[in-house]
């Protein structure tokens, strides 16, 4: 159940969010930002008119994941399948980037907060690519919480991509007797998300109930969260809200 409080001002609701004690606190919360079209073709606007304000979503949630001391947010940010979108919007899509960080790399980091990616940025345009590497290199030495993009991501391609490496790596070391020994962690090496905790919470706006080829490997026991919200219309209120029903959850991991 979401909590609405309208009988309080924002900067109050705002901060019963800042005070209130939410004692378990996601590690990693990973976002699939859904909903932009939807949301500009209600209002009668084209569909990249939701994406520009889907990029002011974006910082109020990475505000709000600051301000609750999340350790990881993992943004999903372009699809591998979202290459099959009109050329026009597909342009669009890619200057979204360098246009959100020229805005916001400042807030970024005061904020402490590190910028990484997953996924094969090699096939991005020049201009993205730039743009992208540019912010994770101004913010590696960030030690506060990391803000990850996924662009020209697909969990499938990544699943793939790990197997190839893997094999390549087994017959380059003339290790192929040794298979026996792969397990999950020897895997996971392999993906994207190396060295990451896998997520805690999956939250998915705009209502649809499904992981779109997202972290499928990472995501076997995170918990869901999906609500009907439009990303335009994500706020911090809706994050809380996320956090809030997090702490029903009773996490076994397949025990008792």
């Amino acid at each position: 159940m979401s909590i609405r409080l309208p009988f309080l001002k924002k900067k109050d609701r705002e901060q019963l969010y800042k005070v209130d004690q939410l004692k378990n606190i996601p590690f990693h919360v990973a976002i699939i930002m859904d909903g932009n079209g939807r949301w500009a073709k209600r209002r009668g606007f084209p569909r990249v008119a939701g994406h520009k304000e889907g990029m002011e979503a974006t910082q109020r949630a990475v505000r709000a994941a600051t301000k609750f001391n999340v350790k990881i947010l993992t943004l999903f940010a372009f699809s591998t399948e979202n290459w099959k979108r009109p050329t026009s919007e597909v342009d669009f899509l890619m200057r979204l980037p360098k246009e959100y960080l020229h805005i916001y790399l400042p807030e970024l980091l005061e904020k402490n907060v590190r910028i990484d990616t997953i996924g094969d940025l090699a096939h991005l345009p020049k201009h993205t690519r730039e743009a992208v590497e540019s912010a994770k290199e101004q913010s590696k030495d960030n030690d506060g919480m990391l803000l990850n993009f996924a662009i020209n991501y697909g969990s499938r391609l990544e699943i793939v991509r790990a197997v190839k490496q893997l094999v390549k790596d087994y017959q380059d070391n003339d290790m192929m007797n040794k298979i026996a020994d792969l397990d999950e962690d020897i895997f996971s090496k392999y993906l994207y998300t190396n060295g990451l905790n896998d997520p805690d919470l999956l939250i998915r706006t705009s209502g649809e109930q499904r992981l779109s080829n997202f972290l499928l490997w990472q995501c076997a026991y995170s918990e869901f969260y999906f609500t009907d919200v439009l990303w335009p219309d994500f706020t911090e209120e809706v994050f809380y809200n996320a956090l809030l029903d997090y702490q029903k959850r009773k996490r076994r991991y397949g025990g008792i």
